[in-house]
């Protein structure tokens, strides 16, 4: 399992590598670049799988997108 993400801010492309939470998602992420508060695109659970490189925990380990959370 892959702990860390690098999520891209779609506001102003600023990139920072976060570690993710091992059992959840996470619902909400505040830019370091220009303070955005990002929240999942529709359909994704958590700001990991709409921004990061790398899906969430629960993802990873589901296989699947649906019923993460």
């Amino acid at each position: 399992m892959i702990l860390s993400s690098t999520i891209t801010c779609p506001i102003c492309r600023f990139q920072a590598t976060e570690t993710m939470p091992i059992d959840a998602c996470q619902y909400s992420y505040e830019c370091k670049g220009c303070g955005a508060t990002l929240r999942p695109k529709a359909g994704d659970c958590c700001v990991f799988c709409s921004y990061g490189t790398v899906p969430c925990p629960p993802i990873q380990t589901l296989g699947r997108r649906d019923g993460c959370c």
